[in-house]
């Protein structure tokens, strides 16, 4: 299964991604299934998973005090601005994975900071290995050779918030049923990304602009 672990709806503050359209998108990258990832938001997961044909993994990329954190396979939201280790324990609590995105990408504020991602790394299940949407490749690199140094499982995602990037990332794994499966097919399988163009984060300041001033759909 090719599964796409990081991607955003217009339920992201920075996204105008509309429900059709995104199933449209992942059909045509070959996708076999996505985890949607909103920032501090959980509706448009839920809402996604009753609308596509393929696997949506219920997921949140939570703003904590120290950056972001995802939790896949959430039953429930998770709120913004705790402390990295409560977020981590509240993911758990609902059965859920932590996966920490981008850990490397120095140009984004929002990254875990170092001191965090320590703190947390024995609670990690999984690290985000290739982020399609990161600046420099040096900085997927950094993050590869991390999660291989402290034998962190690697993950792999676009970080969709246009149509065109749902695909530029993903996990290859053997099928899965629930969280725990998902972890073991993980250990079995590969990821696989290319870097977006810089441009998608022209396309993404646009959308948050737009939303600003109440213009988007």
């Amino acid at each position: 299964m090719k599964i796409d672990l990081h991607t955003h709806t217009f339920c992201s503050k920075d996204s105008c991604n509309q429900y059709d359209r995104i199933i449209s998108s992942v059909e045509q990258a070959g996708l076999d299934g996505i985890a949607v990832t909103d920032h501090n938001e959980f509706r448009g997961a839920v809402e996604l998973r009753k609308r596509a044909p393929f696997l949506v993994i219920p997921a949140e990329e939570i703003k904590t005090s120290a950056g972001e954190i995802i939790g896949l396979f959430l039953e429930e939201w998770i709120p913004a601005g705790l402390e990295p280790l409560e977020t981590v324990h509240r993911i758990h609590e609902q059965g859920g994975l932590a996966y920490v995105p981008h850990p490397f990408d120095e140009i984004r504020g929002s990254r875990l900071q170092r001191s965090a991602l320590e703190e947390v790394r024995p609670q990690i299940d999984i690290l985000e290995v290739f982020n399609a949407r990161n600046a420099l490749p040096v900085f997927n690199s950094r993050a590869l050779a991390y999660a291989r140094e402290h034998g962190l499982l690697g993950g792999a995602g676009s970080d969709a918030h246009t149509y065109a990037e749902y695909g530029r990332a993903y996990v290859d794994i053997p099928p899965f049923s629930g969280s725990e499966e998902f972890l073991d097919s993980m250990r079995k399988g590969t990821w696989r990304g290319r870097l977006s163009s810089p441009l998608v984060h022209m396309r993404t300041r646009f959308d948050r602009t737009l939303k600003v001033f109440g213009l988007a759909a």
